[in-house]
């Protein structure tokens, strides 16, 4: 193995030990609330956000007559206006005024030469004294979606965090087009929040079927509401006045396990009828839609259904696949 692809396995290796955000920044409110979310989750030294904005291959820099190494200069100084620098400057300045964000930040700057593109993919880091990092990525890519995806292989990370609406500079669509949500949900290995009427207070809804990667979704959940400080409520439906005997047990072994966490639910109940229709409706009351993921990806996932990607699809509350 050669030494560089040594340095790079440590490196992730390194980075998979730490808490590591995605954040894609469209200069929506949703999407700042959405960082303002994950600023709250990763509240602590061993943790790093990463604010992302994908931009199209050749976003008019040639046809605007850009001399290439004077636009590259200014936007890695942050000062020419192009699609995504103001958004990502935006999500920086809201991150340093939080609270026990003062101190020195150390700053890196990289550039990747990207094929067809003069401007390719740039990024500052920031590092400050206790090794927590802040990144500014401008990315370029053939679809938001690839962008994306493509961001989470040089990761890894532990969220990706989807804002619902807004405007990509030179995109025909927003961000929270569905093809975009869904191809980012299907295929990311890891959770993927899609942040839509982010109101806070109203507490997380873990959704449970009694299945092992459902519990997992519940002793994750139940990490989370011990650092952002949330409520947990726990919901299961049954598909028929038969089977509900069977769903009040899938609560009951989700409340067990939350309790012995240190962490009570606000409230525990069921439902009965077609599950993605019901967690619909019950969400309305909550802040996050909680559903688990069985952990396949891609066309396994495409082909097995799943009541998680019918509620991302249709809910208009926040929802969270937990993978």
């Amino acid at each position: 193995m050669a030494e560089t692809d040594i340095d790079l396995e440590r490196l992730y290796e390194e980075r998979r030990a730490r808490y590591r955000v995605l954040v894609c920044v469209d200069g929506s409110d949703e999407s700042y609330r959405g960082l303002e979310y994950a600023s709250q989750l990763a509240n602590n030294p061993n943790s790093d956000i990463i604010l992302l904005y994908v931009r199209p291959i050749d976003q008019g820099l040639r046809s605007g007559g850009l001399q290439v190494r004077v636009a590259r200069e200014n936007m890695l100084s942050w000062g020419l206006e192009l699609p995504g620098i103001k958004y990502l400057k935006k999500g920086l300045e809201q991150l340093m005024t939080g609270e026990g964000m003062a101190s020195d930040w150390g700053e890196k700057i990289t550039h990747t030469d990207i094929e067809g593109d003069p401007l390719g993919d740039n990024k500052i880091e920031y590092t400050n004294e206790g090794g927590r990092s802040i990144v500014l990525k401008l990315k370029t890519a053939s679809t938001i979606a690839a962008g994306i995806l493509d961001q989470y292989e040089l990761g890894p990370y532990d969220l990706i965090i989807l804002g619902d609406s807004g405007s990509w500079g030179g995109w025909a669509k927003s961000l929270w087009d569905p093809a975009v949500a869904e191809k980012v949900a299907m295929h990311a290995p890891c959770s993927v929040l899609v942040a839509r009427e982010l109101a806070r207070g109203k507490g997380h809804l873990l959704c449970t079927d009694g299945s092992d990667h459902a519990m997992r979704m519940v002793k994750r959940s139940g990490v989370v509401a011990g650092k952002i400080n949330s409520h947990l409520s726990v919901m299961s439906v049954a598909l028929d006045v038969e089977s509900e005997p069977d769903a009040q047990k899938n609560v009951d072994a989700a409340v067990t396990e939350l309790k012995a966490m240190g962490v009570e639910p606000v409230n525990a109940f069921t439902r009965v009828g077609s599950p993605f229709e019901e967690i619909i409706s019950a969400g309305e009351d909550y802040s996050f839609i909680v559903v688990g993921s069985d952990g396949r990806t891609g066309l396994k996932r495409f082909f097995m259904g799943s009541v998680a990607f019918k509620v991302m699809e249709h809910s208009k509350k926040s929802v969270i696949i937990n993978r």
